[in-house]
């Protein structure tokens, strides 16, 4: 791995750290699939900021030097989350129900281009549950052809895929997974 450092940042204090990785994020996510412009852009800017005050809420950056090579952040569900009602084949209640202590949801993770296939992306995963008391991690991925690498990551780091997900109506489906921590 590179000289790469890496920075933990938790709970709303995160909502300072949204200049540092801003520009990373607009540079990966214009790439396809993703597609992204400054409407998706400004509606990340939201949803981050509102995330930041979650429970359990955390933010890894790497760093190269001065410069931000790659991010992670998620949050622990609260009871009352809507994560799960977006799947697209019914699942047990047991294996949706929340507590607000069950699950972290991987929300974000990317490394720009320079720095992957370095073990980048595997060190701020690892940060990101790095002392979580959850039973599990989730996340939701892009089908196979358009996220191939993503996909191989997670795999190889425990997640297994538990059905198809469309978190609201125009949303693409998405797989989700669950990564078991106990």
């Amino acid at each position: 791995m590179p000289e790469v450092s890496f920075a933990t940042h938790e709970g709303p204090g995160a909502a300072d750290r949204l200049d540092v990785f801003l520009a990373l994020y607009e540079e990966v996510y214009v790439e396809p699939p993703y597609c992204e412009g400054p409407r998706e852009v400004a509606e990340f800017i939201e949803r981050f900021l509102r995330q930041t005050g979650r429970p359990g809420f955390r933010l890894v950056l790497a760093h190269d030097g001065t410069v931000v090579v790659g991010f992670t952040f998620g949050y622990v569900l609260p009871a009352d989350t809507l994560w799960w009602n977006g799947l697209l084949e019914p699942m047990p209640a047991a294996f949706t129900k929340e507590t607000g202590e069950r699950t972290l949801a991987v929300i974000e993770l990317a490394v720009g281009k320079p720095w992957r296939r370095r073990g980048i992306a595997a060190g701020l995963h690892a940060r990101l549950l790095d002392g979580v008391r959850v039973e599990r991690a989730a996340l939701t991925v892009r089908p196979e052809l358009e996220a191939a690498a993503a996909r191989c990551a997670y795999a190889a780091w425990g997640y297994r895929k538990v059905g198809r997900s469309q978190p609201w109506s125009e949303a693409p489906v998405y797989d989700s997974m669950v990564l078991d921590l106990r």
